[in-house]
């Protein structure tokens, strides 16, 4: 199945989920670039449940709006858990909604050693954060970045349920 027919599928399930629902989505997209945000904006259905978004495609943005710390932010590209789980805290802590949800990845292409199609997708509400990581392989810049965003709307229906 492609990543459109999934995103497609997974937006009309999350709508669903949060129809007669006051659940409110934060999100900080880094090589997603505002793709999470703009599905849920699109769609009129969820775009009551977007209280924000962030995007920190840079290092300085993802330690100056989010409080990611730096060194951790420099290691790997800033493609590891604990930049995901910063950024999804981060964006909780500055906003007015229940559950943060931040994607950072490897698109492509290889500019060093680091693994295109490794996404870190965060969540946190109140209660935890959790770091999913994701291998999509080097299946072309586009097509990760549709993944991602297909993995994260399954995360957001899974939170919402």
């Amino acid at each position: 199945m492609s990543a459109a027919t999934l995103i497609e599928r997974r937006t009309r399930k999350l709508a669903r989920h949060l129809a007669g629902k006051t659940l409110r989505f934060v999100t900080a997209e880094s090589c997603t670039g505002g793709q999470l945000a703009a599905v849920l904006a699109a769609d009129a259905a969820l775009g009551v449940h977007l209280e924000r978004g962030f995007i920190v495609y840079s290092v300085d943005a993802k330690c100056e709006m989010l409080g990611v710390a730096r060194e951790d932010a420099e290691r790997d590209g800033a493609v590891n858990p604990e930049v995901a789980a910063a950024m999804a805290t981060g964006a909780l802590r500055t906003s007015h909604a229940e559950i943060a949800i931040a994607i950072t990845g490897f698109c492509g292409p290889r500019e060093g050693r680091e693994e295109v199609g490794l996404v870190c997708i965060g969540a946190a509400d109140a209660d935890a954060v959790r770091v999913m990581d994701f291998h999509f392989g080097d299946i072309g810049r586009r097509n990760v970045l549709d993944q991602a965003v297909a993995a994260a709307l399954q995360i957001m229906i899974d939170a919402a349920s």
